[in-house]
């Protein structure tokens, strides 16, 4: 399975359109004129909003621009490959790891997800032996932990684990 680049500009040009309708949509439900005190609460967000969709409908005009322009070249409009079937099984790989990891992490707490997700990228998709995906797991869970909860007094999601052994 091949995803042409073309495809894949139409694609992310359409979402970043959406998210800039979303934005006017929302906008609106707050006001984007101007009183006697000065603009509205919807007014800048309403502009962000309009520019997001104008880049996005740029991109779109490029796409098609790019996709004439290569028609006479006998390229019939494809712009080169944007990912392979090779490319999509690793990329799925390193990807649907990270969404267990974020589920698990909202349920089990953030250091229990970080050390799970660590030492199975370092044990089955690296290949490194046992000990040493068990020792730097330890080592990156406990910088985190030091880092983000004693250094900067930031809490972190513990979940049920870690609270159960009296870490807060």
């Amino acid at each position: 399975m091949n995803i042409s680049r073309n495809a894949m500009e139409v694609a992310t040009a359409l979402a970043t359109a959406l998210i800039g309708a979303l934005v006017c949509y929302a906008s609106l439900e707050n006001g984007i004129g101007w009183t006697e005190s000065g603009p509205k609460p919807g007014y800048f967000p309403f502009g962000i909003g309009s520019l997001i969709i104008i880049g996005s409908a740029a991109t779109l005009a490029q796409v098609a621009w790019k996709s004439m322009a290569a028609r006479p070249a006998g390229e019939a409009g494809h712009i080169g490959t944007f990912i392979d079937g090779r490319g999509l099984r690793t990329l799925a790989a390193f990807f649907l790891p990270i969404v267990i990891m974020t589920a698990l992490s909202s349920w089990l707490g953030l250091y229990i997800g970080m050390a799970l997700y660590i030492f199975y990228a370092m044990r089955f998709a690296a290949g490194f032996r046992i000990y040493s995906s068990l020792l730097t797991t330890v080592i990156v869970v406990v910088a985190n932990f030091i880092v983000f909860e004693k250094l900067f007094m930031v809490p972190l999601l513990k979940g049920p684990i870690l609270e159960y052994f009296g870490i807060y």
